[in-house]
Order: structure tokens, then C-alpha cells, then sequence
């Protein structure tokens, strides 16, 4: 049986489409490029927020319009634990729906399939043939640590798609991880709803700075583990420690702060302790003086006013993150949030977005511009590029430690290089977001 999977969401659902290629390709099952290719589509979708709702269930339209005989169309991730019913009612070209962690159930389904085909010759696939990802190594991957949450964020729907929080038991996470190192692998990108409550459902407390010495000592081998998606009250003095320790744990964190105004924070239901974060983030650049700190906001909150929305500008430029995602607030009918009073005209939270958007821009050119001249070891992630301002001859794409997939900068590389290369370069130009290096050498990254 032939499959294409179509990923829609964050970066747990990329993981997520991984996990399930593992299961169709231990039954001989391969994966195709092309939808038009595969005996199954499936759709992993999302729900997060409703644009992520919509754009969900345009896709699967869009399928099901396209979707020739023989084929079937089956549904899986977030939006169906809220809404799989009524998509099944509302789109008859589906043949099967499958909540957001349903392997077995996707598996036992593509067993049989394999008899309805109608053009054996079409989709006969050879004895030798392997599974995608096995035959194109990737300079990085994501490893999901756990799923759902226990935190009671107004604004999220999180626990109602996902349940609460449940840890993968490390031993497994050891063995997942070993798989992507053998697979060539050069980074490997921890997340979960919260990867500091991890093992918390286990018993355990703290857990993370244990999984993370674990993950390490399996896999000397990959230069880079990298942590994403920290809960600010959850992120302690030992997990700064052992990050800063581990020669191939990147100083690196992602901690989602949500905003700064006390005040939007309680009705957010998130910690409201400035204080405490503020401790918290001068505890990580003391114990990692070289750590990026990554982070996200959220504006046009119910009731948030100028004077909160002032207080987060000042913080963002107090603060002086490596980086700053900026997100309009979406209000989601099963969210408590979207039934609050006072919300924001759209008109505003759009021009808030641009506000905060233009501080972080002007922190991130200077937090770049620092590190002209410094060496850095760059990933390499693509072939020759198009040619840009500011940049002489070939260069390559990359990313450094400060830069995590899909999220973050770049880095500019001059050169001819491979993806998975890793290239140590000096920073000559700082960008508003990116930078460009030269090459000193092509070596193993170090610390």
C-alpha cells in the first residue's frame, strides 16, 4: 500500500506524521510524494486555533474534490477529537477518522486497504523498497517527549483535544532517538505541550534534566538536542545546569511568556509572577552567558488595554530575546476566552501585532549584530540558494544554535555545501533576523 501523508500544525504534529510513516513502513507500507500516487491520504490535521481549523478542513475539501477511485481519504489529529463526527457528516469523501494518537487504529487500516486497490500494476511496490524517511536523511527531526497538558489556560483547547498530560516513558524516547541518529540525523528537537511538566504523570518531578542526560550519553554522535516549549514556572536551576553541561545540548530555550502584564496573565490563567520570570531568565544567561532565549506572545487578549499592551513592549525590550514570535489572539468557541468580555476590534490586535513585531525586529537586528565576528558552527539545511542583498556568490542555508527549524533565523552561508554539513563559519553581516558567515572550516560543532 502506498500512502502520502499532508501535515497541517506545530511542530508535535510533524512528529506526529513521523510516527505515523514508522508504523506504515514496519507493515511495507511506502510513502509517495504525491497524493495522486497513494492508495491513502492521510490528513493530520489541526485545531488549535479556528484559522487552524479552517485551513484543516480546506485541505481535506480540497482532497476529497481530487480524490479518485480506488483511493481513500482518512482523517487524523487534533480536530477530529472535538469534531470527527461532524466532519465525517459534513464530507461523505471520507472513508475513516482517527484521533490525534491512534496508531494502531491508522495501521490496522491500511491492512485493509490493500485489497481494494484497482490497479494492482499502478501500485505494486517492490519487496526492497524502504520507507522515505530511511532513504532521505534529514539534517533535523523532532522527538515528542509527551502530549497533552495540565495546565488551565483560558485561551487554549489543548486538554480538550489532547487529555492531560502523558509522558513517553524514557526508555522509548532513548530508543527513538537512537533511531534518528542511525538514520543520520544531525539535530534532534524536543517537544511537547510543556516539556518541563514531562514525567510528571510518572511519578516523577524535574524529570527533564534526567531524560535530556539520557538522551545525550545514547546519542554522542548528533551534535545538537535542542529543547522547545518550556512552561516559565516549570524551568529550574538543575535543567539550566544540566543543559549547560552537556556538550551536545544546545544553549537554547523556547519558554512561551504569553505576555507581561500581570493583569492579562491572571485572566489568561498563566503564571503572573513577573518577578519570578524575570529571576528565571537572568538564572538561564547566568548559568548559559551564551543561551538564545526564544519566546511568544499573544495580543488583543479580552481586556487588554494600552496601558497592558505598553507593559509588554517594555518588557520585550527590557528582556532582550534572541528571538519573538507575536500572535493576534483567536478566540475558540470551546475556549473559555472567546466568551469573555471586553474583546479586542481586530483592527487593534492587528495593530498591536505590527507594534510588537517592529520592538522585536529592532532587538533581534542588535542581539545579531553582537554576533559579528564571533565563530559559530552552522547546520546546513539546503543546496545552492537564490541569490540575495548582502550576500557574494553561492551560499548555502543553515541555521546556528540560536536557531531553531521553521521558527527562527537563518544563517546565510558562502560556500558550496551539503544539507547535513556542519560548517564552522565566522558571522560578517547581521540581518534583521538573519545573518551571514563565511567558512573557516567543516568541522564537528563544539561548545
Amino acid at each position: 500500500m502506498r500512502y502520502h501523508i499532508v501535515t497541517l500544525g506545530c511542530a508535535k504534529n510533524v512528529a506526529d506524521s513521523e510516527r505515523i510513516g514508522r508504523v506504515l513502513g514496519e507493515g511495507a507500507h511506502v510513502a509517495v510524494a504525491e497524493a495522486s500516487s497513494a492508495d491513502v491520504i492521510i490528513v493530520n490535521t489541526c485545531g488549535f486555533i479556528d484559522a487552524s481549523k479552517e485551513e484543516s478542513v480546506d485541505t481535506i475539501l480540497g482532497l476529497a474534490a481530487a480524490k479518485m477511485r480506488g483511493q481513500r481519504l482518512v482523517v487524523a489529529g487534533c480536530l477530529t477529537a472535538l469534531h470527527g463526527d461532524e466532519l465525517r457528516a459534513e464530507i461523505p469523501e471520507i472513508d475513516a477518522v482517527f484521533g490525534a494518537e491512534d496508531w494502531g487504529g491508522i495501521g490496522a487500516y491500511a491492512r485493509i486497504v490493500e485489497p481494494l486497490r484497482l490497479d494492482a500494476q499502478r501500485y505494486d511496490v517492490p519487496d526492497t523498497a524502504a520507507p522515505a524517511a530511511a532513504q532521505a536523511p534529514r539534517p533535523s527531526a523532532y522527538l515528542k517527549i509527551s502530549d497533552g497538558c495540565n495546565a488551565p489556560c483560558t485561551f487554549c483547547i489543548i486538554p480538550k483535544m489532547k487529555g492531560r498530560l502523558h509522558s513517553t516513558p524514557a526508555d522509548a524516547l532513548v530508543q527513538d532517538a537512537r533511531r534518528l541518529a542511525d538514520e543520520g540525523v544531525r539535530e534532534v528537537v524536543l517537544v511537547a505541550q510543556d516539556s518541563t511538566d514531562y514525567g510528571r504523570d510518572l511519578g516523577l518531578r524535574d524529570a527533564l534534566p534526567e531524560l535530556i542526560e539520557r538522551l545525550s550519553g545514547a546519542v554522542p554522535e548528533v551534535p545538537w538536542l535542542r529543547v522547545m516549549y518550556a512552561y516559565p514556572g516549570h524551568v529550574t536551576r538543575r535543567l539550566a545546569e544540566t543543559m549547560a553541561r552537556l556538550p551536545n545540548v544546545v544553549p537554547y530555550l523556547d519558554i512561551p511568556l504569553q505576555h507581561a502584564s500581570e493583569a492579562v496573565l491572571r485572566r489568561m490563567k498563566r503564571p503572573s509572577d513577573t518577578r519570578m520570570v524575570r529571576e528565571m531568565l537572568a538564572m538561564l544567561r547566568d548559568t548559559m552567558p551564551d543561551i538564545a532565549l526564544r519566546t511568544t506572545f499573544i495580543v488583543g487578549y479580552p481586556g487588554e488595554t494600552e496601558a497592558d499592551f505598553n507593559e509588554l513592549l517594555a518588557f520585550v525590550r527590557e528582556m532582550a530575546f534572541d528571538r519573538v514570535g507575536c500572535f493576534t489572539f483567536s478566540p475558540q468557541s470551546e475556549s473559555p476566552a472567546a466568551h469573555e468580555p471586553d474583546q479586542v476590534p481586530e483592527r487593534v490586535k492587528k495593530r498591536r501585532h505590527r507594534a510588537l513585531m517592529e520592538v522585536a525586529q529592532q532587538v533581534s537586528t542588535v542581539r545579531n549584530r553582537e554576533m559579528v565576528g564571533r565563530e559559530i558552527d552552522v547546520l546546513v539545511e539546503s543546496t545552492a540558494a537564490a541569490p540575495r542583498d548582502g550576500v557574494d556568490g553561492a551560499f548555502v542555508v543553515g541555521r546556528s544554535y540560536r536557531d531553531a527549524p521553521e521558527v527562527d533565523g537563518l544563517v546565510l552561508l558562502e560556500g558550496n555545501f551539503r544539507p547535513g554539513d556542519f560548517v564552522r563559519a565566522r558571522v560578517t553581516r547581521a540581518l534583521a533576523y538573519d545573518v551571514v558567515a563565511a567558512p573557516v572550516a567543516v568541522a564537528a560543532p563544539s561548545r
